[in-house]
C-alpha cells in the first residue's frame, strides 16, 4: 500500500497529522508486516527444503538397495 492510499483511509484527524509528515505508527506497521512476511517466506522454504531433504534420502537409500543387489564382476 503506498502511502497516498494509506493516508486516504486515516480519519481526517490523523490525514491533517499525516500532512505534517508526523507518522511514527505507519512506519512501525510497515516494518512489522515485512518482518511478518519475511517469517512466512523463511517457513515456506524451510518446509521446501526439508521435503526436497526426505526426497533425496529416499533416492540415496533407493540407490544403495541397488548397489547391494547388483551382481559383482
Amino acid at each position: 500500500m503506498s502511502r497516498s492510499e494509506w493516508v486516504s483511509t486515516l480519519p481526517l484527524w490523523r490525514r491533517c497529522l499525516a500532512m505534517l509528515n508526523w507518522r511514527p505508527v505507519y512506519d512501525i506497521e510497515q516494518r512489522t508486516r515485512q518482518l511478518e512476511l519475511k517469517e512466512i517466506e523463511d517457513e515456506r522454504l524451510l518446509k521446501q527444503l526439508d521435503a526436497e531433504n526426505k526426497r533425496l534420502a529416499e533416492l540415496e537409500s533407493r540407490l544403495d538397495a541397488l548397489l547391494l543387489n547388483a551382481p559383482s564382476e
